[in-house]
């Protein structure tokens, strides 16, 4: 039998995020082809998607609340089987009321492990090297993510959506695992203080810094959601296969997981706003290069794309730091608002913006969504 050694925690949760993310990953590169067996337009297929964000997502504080007050592991178990059973079964819905059912359960699961699983990460941390510790736990993240979208189009080119669901096993492995490995917060650091939840919510939101640093978060977030929900859609238009896709959407967001685990480096040598202001101007010129070569030179476009999602996901983790320090008490709440409230604000717009692209070009909207964080980036100042 295996002992409850609690050794590494740091290793499982981010490891737990790691076979999490996969799951939230693997549905964008195959929504066209979702959509295309049960016959479902591109803008409800971007609902579907948007609903997926909203529910993983703009829960997350609420969560995070709970998971401040609470001394055992709960979320992060349960939250982990849930997203690792539902998901992988989407693809395989008989009908759209089946598929939004397994979607929202899924994505309720990873809304519930988000929180607590970073909120662990700092509080395992210590007092030394947090911001390594935490870009390390979202570059596993975003290195999952990048992995869901090419198993998910591999598996769907190569065997057939029905195949999809053996995915499951990965994650239920891992949460059986790690019930063993990560040891209850009280183990760790001892009892804390119960948090109030409206004196929790007055206080986080009273503060500037973080209204603030939640906005740059919301814009950076607009970059990624937008791509990875739109461009499939795209590529399948122009007759691409599911794997292009999938090797498409893992180079952007793998090479996010790079930008995450190096941007700690470069904060040091080049200080925190230097690295927010070039991650959000960067990506309008990027995304112009974009248009220019997606269609006669869809090599150099990923490329284009990869950088794209390089310098985009670079500040997450100073954003995510910077936050959690302004309120040290709050660090699930607060992880639940940037790692999560963004998404799901970003997930609302997203829920229009597929009808949008649908009227006026998938392109067009995409460019405009890019004009956004540059032009918005002289509130950097306030910080």
């Amino acid at each position: 039998m295996i002992k409850k050694y609690g050794k590494h925690p740091q290793f499982w949760l981010s490891g737990a995020h790691f076979v999490n993310d996969i799951s939230t990953g693997m549905l964008n590169p195959i929504m066209p082809f979702i959509s295309a067996k049960l016959g479902i337009s591109m803008a409800i297929a971007t609902v579907v998607l948007s609903i997926s964000n909203i529910t993983a997502n703009i829960l997350q504080p609420v969560f995070g609340y709970f998971a401040d007050n609470i001394q055992r592991r709960a979320f992060i178990f349960w939250g982990l089987v849930m997203s690792s059973i539902f998901i992988p079964f989407a693809p395989i819905a008989p009908n759209i009321k089946i598929l939004m059912l397994c979607i929202i359960l899924g994505s309720i699961g990873s809304s519930i492990f988000h929180p607590q699983a970073l909120g662990l990460i700092t509080k395992f941390a210590g007092k030394e090297n947090v911001s390594t510790k935490v870009g390390i736990f979202i570059a596993m993240g975003s290195l999952g993510f990048s992995c869901g979208p090419i198993i998910s189009a591999f598996i769907t080119q190569y065997l057939g959506l029905g195949k999809i669901p053996f995915i499951s096993i990965l994650g239920l492995s891992w949460a059986y695992l790690m019930f063993f490995m990560v040891p209850n917060v009280v183990d760790i650091v001892g009892k804390t203080e119960h948090i109030k939840f409206l004196a929790a919510f007055k206080n986080i939101i009273a503060n500037s810094k973080l209204r603030l640093l939640t906005v740059i978060s919301i814009l950076k977030t607009l970059i990624t959601t937008s791509c990875s929900i739109l461009l499939p859609f795209l590529w399948k238009d122009l007759g691409h296969t599911p794997s292009y896709i999938g090797i498409a959407l893992f180079l952007f967001i793998a090479a996010g997981a790079v930008g995450s685990f190096i941007s700690g480096s470069v904060e040091k040598k080049l200080g925190y706003k230097f690295v927010l202001y070039f991650s959000m101007i960067s990506t309008l010129p990027l995304m112009i290069l974009f248009m220019m070569t997606y269609a006669a030179h869809p090599v150099l476009s990923m490329i284009i794309f990869g950088f794209m999602g390089l310098f985009t996901m670079m500040a997450t983790p100073i954003i995510m730091v910077t936050a959690q320090g302004v309120i040290p008490e709050y660090k699930s709440i607060i992880a639940g608002i940037i790692n999560g409230f963004s998404w799901g604000i970003v997930a609302i717009f997203m829920s229009m913006a597929g009808f949008w692209a649908q009227a006026q070009g998938i392109i067009t909207v995409l460019l405009i969504v890019a004009c956004i964080p540059a032009v918005c980036s002289p509130i950097i100042k306030k910080l």
